[in-house]
């Protein structure tokens, strides 16, 4: 079997790619000239240069491939230029898309987030069909990702045998950037996380949620989404973990929400007239005031999703960020 992947270097695609050579795949990554490829050096994968804005890069790279993972994403909670993460977001996926359709391809795995869905945030968990519409998105990203969303489906109406896969919260080893969750496992590790808000995450070991990729590239349902998620935990359970693996101290402040709420629209408004990326951002404050919690129950009866230990994946990001010099 023959793959093409797009987000290859990336947290969630370089797991992809790995468990897609166990398997005995043949893997072609997109690689953007000059991007950091220190995820997949020494893999066995052949790099196709080009991006997602150059539509003849992707329809070389699909060529000939019999099936497409789409995991590239601009993921960030802050952005200079928004309209930059739409291009990437949205625009991306509907060329990788085209290029999928018109190559024939067999299946194609799309990578959207557990963010474009509806969540009552109350601490009851969200699924695949919780009713959910754009307003609902906050920030950039998310309201990026919606849309791409809506394109992915845009194309299964055109025929393409395409499934959605909605990861939660992946931690783990390879989270290069890293991302906003990684962030605060690094800040943790490093003494900066004094205190907390009152949140929630539903956390899945990264080389789980790239399992359920391939799962859903083997048994998903043309048309259908996936929750790839595990264990539902609250901010203050996260870091009572990390606090039994590191044998450092969590954080005992509960921060209140408004007051946090206030600051972050002060660093906003301040890394508007800078350009420099704010202290405390404002959507991942927005974001915080729901329990982001998800029901992963239909991934895991019809795909087989792995249910590992959420502490080990855990431990396994605190070892990864510590190896490689994030943190202390």
């Amino acid at each position: 079997m023959k793959v093409f992947i797009t987000g290859a270097t990336g947290f969630i695609g370089a797991s992809i790619v790995r468990e897609l050579l166990k398997d005995g795949a043949t893997v072609k990554a997109l690689a953007r000239a000059g991007s950091d490829r220190s995820n997949i050096n020494g893999l066995d994968v052949e790099i196709c240069e080009g991006d997602l804005c150059t539509p003849e890069s992707l329809e070389k790279g699909i060529r000939g491939c019999d099936m497409v993972f789409h995991a590239a994403a601009d993921y960030r909670l802050w952005t200079k230029k928004p309209s930059q993460m739409y291009e990437i977001n949205v625009n991306g996926t509907r060329n990788v898309l085209a290029a999928a359709l018109k190559a024939e391809v067999s299946k194609v795995v799309y990578t959207s987030s557990v963010g474009t869905l509806g969540n009552p945030g109350d601490g009851n968990p969200g699924n695949e069909s919780t009713p959910v519409s754009l307003v609902d998105m906050v920030g950039h990203y998310k309201k990026s990702k919606f849309l791409a969303e809506r394109e992915a489906e845009s194309f299964i109406a055109k025929g393409l045998p395409l499934v959605i896969v909605n990861p939660s919260t992946p931690v783990g080893r390879l989270d290069i950037k890293p991302t906003p969750t990684g962030k605060i496992i690094v800040d943790f590790l490093n003494g900066k996380m004094p205190a907390y808000l009152d949140t929630g995450l539903n956390i899945i070991d990264v080389e789980d949620c790239a399992r359920g990729h391939i799962l859903a590239a083997q048994k998903g349902r043309i048309g259908e989404k996936y929750v790839l998620g595990n264990k539902n935990l609250s901010l203050k359970q996260i870091f009572a973990s990390l606090e039994e693996i590191t044998r450092l101290p969590a954080p005992r402040v509960r921060l209140p929400y408004y007051p946090i709420l206030f600051a972050a629209y002060a660093n906003e408004a301040l890394a508007a007239l800078t350009g420099k990326e704010p202290l405390i951002p404002l959507a991942g404050v927005q974001m915080a005031r729901k329990f982001m919690f998800f029901d992963s129950s239909k991934a895991v009866e019809e795909l087989g999703l792995p249910q590992n230990s959420v502490a080990d994946a855990l431990a396994k990001a605190v070892e990864w960020f510590r190896l490689e010099g994030y943190a202390r």
